[in-house]
């Protein structure tokens, strides 16, 4: 079970960037404590990756988004596969122009890479999620291609071909919510960790669950497209506690107040 939350914001809204990253890495913490990372897009349209091994409370005072950024993603981690130790198993992932994180399990995910002739972004890599990101970068981002993949599945992604644009989809078996403000649009794991950023970021969200079987599309902080795919539901999966790391969600909360004072 990981975490997983981001933000698309409006380039003229004033709202403080890292901060409203810090709220989200602290209201997801405790669903992972294997590794941590975020992306971000700057205005000049790179996505930069961070991360590491460790747990949310080592990364949130060091989150640094340049306040021109626009779109970012916030992942932490409880490793099902693809050991940690590996960097380039842990999230955000990067397959070409995609950068994207993912909570759930990918049960084909080998049979994808080998079926498409992909290669591994990195020789190391044998973490599942990267199938997701595979097709995503094959098949530009249409909702179609994720019908593929066997498990489950919350996925979010930025692609450098897209410049402006921040993906999510909602798959099976994991949750992912939304909520919209007046000039920014948030996703996370939980209702709860929207609810953490209305609180430091003073903001009022409209907060609605993702349906199953949805792709969604948020550019400078409105949500600006849907698109319906039927999700493979021919697995089972043994379920798995939503927290994994009580600690670090209560120690990233209690800094979180001191650092939004």
């Amino acid at each position: 079970m990981c975490g997983i939350a981001g933000y698309s914001i409006d380039p003229s809204s004033e709202l403080r960037r890292t901060l409203a990253a810090q709220a989200l890495l602290a209201g997801i913490a405790e669903r992972g404590a294997d590794a941590v990372g975020y992306a971000f897009r700057d205005a000049t349209g790179e996505v930069s990756v961070h991360k590491q091994r460790s747990g949310a409370s080592d990364l949130l005072e060091r989150i640094e988004v340049p306040q021109s950024a626009t779109e970012v993603l916030v992942h932490v981690r409880d490793y099902t596969k693809g050991h940690p130790t590996i960097a380039a198993n842990n999230h955000p992932i990067r397959h070409g122009a995609v950068v994207g994180i993912h909570n759930g399990v990918i049960f084909n995910d080998e049979e994808i890479l080998t079926g498409h002739g992909f290669e591994h972004a990195e020789p190391e890599m044998t973490v599942d999620s990267e199938a997701i990101f595979a097709l995503v970068q094959e098949a530009g981002g249409q909702a179609a291609a994720l019908e593929e993949l066997r498990g489950s599945m919350a996925a979010a992604w930025l692609d450098e071909r897209r410049p402006e644009f921040l993906f999510c989809a909602r798959g099976v078996g994991r949750p992912l919510w939304l909520g919209e403000g007046r000039d920014a649009a948030f996703f996370a794991s939980t209702k709860g960790t929207l609810e953490i950023v209305e609180r430091y970021a003073s903001l009022k969200l409209h907060k609605r669950e993702v349906p199953e079987g949805m792709l969604i599309a948020l550019r400078d902080g409105k949500l600006v497209g849907k698109e319906h795919f039927s999700p493979n539901r021919s697995f089972e999966e043994t379920p798995l506690p939503s927290v994994r790391a009580p600690h670090e969600g209560a120690f990233c909360l209690k800094r979180l107040a001191t650092l939004a004072a």
